[in-house]
């Protein structure tokens, strides 16, 4: 059996940027209209900081109005809930991402629940969370099972119905989304957890396996059905037999790849469909706001 087709995240989140880099501009063209994403970061962890000015960077590229506002880890619960408040009012605001983790005095969850549901692109507020387990179709999806969803429709032409799949990981970041959008299309789908009894069993009798577990390289290559298609949304840093450190997933690539029929690498596969999928939300609601209508994206 030939090696699995690497799925190429990179190549197909520029696309994705792409489509909402169009659809931004026709919305400028058709209406006048220009989307704006609001992120807030709290405190100076070094990877957030990071993160912010990728997606400060890729919303100007995509041309939208982006907007960045940092605040000390020292600031109050009350004067973050008042910038929020703030946003929500700002109708030059589409989007709103307050980064997380916040400084531990903070109630992540209060924070998330301050958001206007129809600005929280992240999808995390309980309004989204509740639209997307019934199948409604006017809430936002969090972004990285919505990229995992957008590959996963890519590779079987659009028609996810009757595959049975696997999601190693019951996040509520990405596992439990995961599964409600699999199974609105029409997947048979398994959500495997620590307590799973015969976890790679149950792993090989899945079409697709989604792992997003937080565990370095927990998936087999023996767990893997032959032609399976393997997402791996796992990031995990380790040492390096010879000193440093290297990137893994959750699944061990190698062994993975010589018996699945396509897979994400990691870096490279899942991780740059998070912002992509930020900037196609942060498009989606200011078209939903401005009551016109959604482009294809």
């Amino acid at each position: 059996m030939t090696d699995a087709k690497i799925i190429d995240g990179k190549a197909f989140a520029a696309d994705v940027r792409e489509r909402v880099r169009k659809a931004v501009a026709g919305l400028k063209a058709d209406h006048g209209i220009t989307p704006g994403l609001a992120v807030v970061l709290v405190g100076e962890d070094p990877a957030s900081q990071v993160y912010v000015r990728n997606k400060g960077k890729q919303t100007v590229e995509a041309g939208m109005n982006s907007f960045e506002y940092k605040m000390p880890a020292t600031v109050s619960q009350d004067e973050l809930l008042a910038k929020v408040r703030e946003l929500n009012e700002d109708p030059a605001v589409n989007g709103i991402l307050v980064q997380l983790p916040l400084p531990d005095h903070m109630d992540d969850q209060a924070v998330i629940t301050a958001i206007d549901p129809n600005k929280d692109v992240d999808g995390f507020h309980l309004v989204n969370v509740g639209r997307l387990s019934v199948g409604a179709q006017d809430g936002l999806i969090p972004c990285t099972p919505l990229g995992c969803l957008l590959m996963l429709k890519d590779h079987f032409g659009g028609d996810l119905s009757g595959k049975r799949a696997i999601v190693v990981g019951r996040s509520n970041i990405v596992g439990k989304p995961m599964f409600n959008l699999l199974l609105q299309e029409s997947c048979t789908v398994t959500v495997a957890h620590s307590r799973t009894d015969d976890l790679p069993g149950e792993c090989r009798r899945a079409d697709i396996v989604v792992a997003a577990v937080g565990r370095p390289e927990m998936v087999k290559g023996d767990w893997i059905k032959p032609g399976a298609v393997v997402i791996d949304v796992g990031i995990n840093r380790i040492d390096k037999p010879d000193g440093g450190t290297r990137l893994v997933g959750d699944v061990e690539f190698d062994s993975a790849k010589a018996v699945a029929g396509a897979i994400t690498p990691v870096p490279g596969g899942v991780g740059p469909m998070t912002i992509a999928c930020l900037l196609r939300n942060t498009m989606t609601a200011c078209c939903r706001q401005n009551g016109v209508p959604e482009p294809a994206m």
